[in-house]
């Protein structure tokens, strides 16, 4: 498919933005009139896009409001996460058509060939959902927790491969698999907390820990597919200790957390919390001995990302994850910062647990839109 460069900026625009009338396209285009009818002729004689009724205009004038055509095509993204898989299944301007959330039996601290049977079970409902005038599935995208590298990098060694263990992707369906908490940073730059900042770094904190680096508006994925890899410095540094590679994740991260919380637990208390769930709702109950964990841990946190401060200066943080979102955890990683590292703003996620299959979402759009027009082997 051909489009001219006005037809596809439309189309972008309708991306982007959702519905619109041609009058607020041709005004944030900068596209005359004419240009814009012809534009929108273009792309409704190719199927790709639809009227979907009138609104009222500035002048009061009502004017015809388009979108996307839902038969234009589909797209899948999945979050193939160490605790839950969740999946996405919308149109090309990310109209939900299809959600679903599968919790994992247990914690899976690395990729496995559990979570590719998980995933494969969601694909395959999902694909038993789909209806005809949904169009075609044009791109998948599936977050996993580890590092990537493309076809021509050592995939043996990035274990990115065990996701096709129990899982098929469809036949003939552009299939991409992208870091989970670079997923995650996407969704932050174009929905959530990082929304108008175009360099900022990511830290998700939860079963493993993770940093995206969004640079001048584009993700860092590194040589080796490592940038933002920060669990894997060495640790610890103190005399008498042998730094271990990959330890500050295992640490830092929630089961090492809560392993040391209930071996400090008072037995005077009673139970220790179960999970962090828990410790969270203590704490934000007043709870001294959970409140003392809580910030501990976000001092350790503040730590591992005055490092990060240090060595790229990203001017924004955002904190999430199931465990690094809790609004808790800012005011003490936040003096930790200011006390070990340069000036950095520290904001908690907006999206939450949905951050990374929402940016899933978005790298399946732009790669669907590729597909469809031909701009992609």
């Amino acid at each position: 498919m051909t489009l001219t460069g006005s037809a596809l900026a439309v189309l972008r625009a309708l991306v982007e933005r959702g519905p619109s009338t041609r009058p607020q396209l041709g005004q944030d285009l900068g596209l005359s009139r004419p240009t814009m009818s012809a534009a929108m002729a273009e792309l409704m004689e190719a199927g790709l896009v639809e009227p979907i009724g009138s609104v009222q205009g500035g002048m009061g004038r009502r004017a015809v409001e388009y979108r996307v055509a839902t038969h234009a095509g589909h797209v899948i993204a999945v979050d193939a996460g160490s605790t839950h898989i969740r999946l996405r299944l919308s149109t090309l301007d990310r109209r939900l058509l299809h959600a679903s959330l599968h919790p994992l039996p247990n914690s899976q601290y690395s990729l496995t060939p559990q979570i590719s049977s998980v995933v494969a079970g969601a694909v395959a409902e999902a694909l038993e959902k789909t209806e005809a005038d949904w169009g075609p599935l044009l791109a998948m995208v599936i977050a996993i927790p580890t590092r990537v590298v493309g076809p021509e990098g050592d995939t043996a060694a990035t274990d990115q491969e065990v996701i096709f263990t129990n899982f098929t992707p469809p036949p003939q369906v552009d299939c991409t698999l992208v870091n989970n908490v670079n997923c995650a940073a996407v969704a932050e730059y174009h929905y959530g907390a990082a929304r108008g900042h175009q360099t900022f770094a990511f830290l998700q904190v939860g079963v493993k820990i993770g940093l995206g680096l969004m640079l001048n508006g584009q993700i860092l994925p590194g040589v080796n597919g490592a940038a933002g890899e920060i669990g894997h410095i060495t640790f610890p540094f103190a005399p008498g200790l042998t730094p271990v590679p990959g330890e500050a994740e295992r640490y830092i991260g929630t089961e090492a957390f809560m392993a040391r919380v209930r071996a400090d637990w008072p037995e005077s208390l009673g139970r220790p919390p179960a999970d962090t769930y828990e410790l969270l709702a203590r704490a934000g109950e007043g709870d001294a001995t959970a409140l003392r964990h809580v910030e501990g841990h976000a001092a350790e946190i503040g730590a591992v990302i005055a490092i990060c401060v240090s060595v790229i200066d990203p001017g924004l943080v955002v904190l999430g994850g199931g465990y690094g979102a809790s609004p808790l955890l800012r005011p003490k990683v936040e003096e930790v910062v200011r006390h070990l590292a340069f000036p950095a703003e520290i904001t908690t996620s907006t999206l939450a647990a949905e951050a990374t299959v929402l940016g899933a979402e978005r790298l399946a759009v732009d790669r669907a839109v590729s597909v469809l027009l031909g701009l992609t082997a």
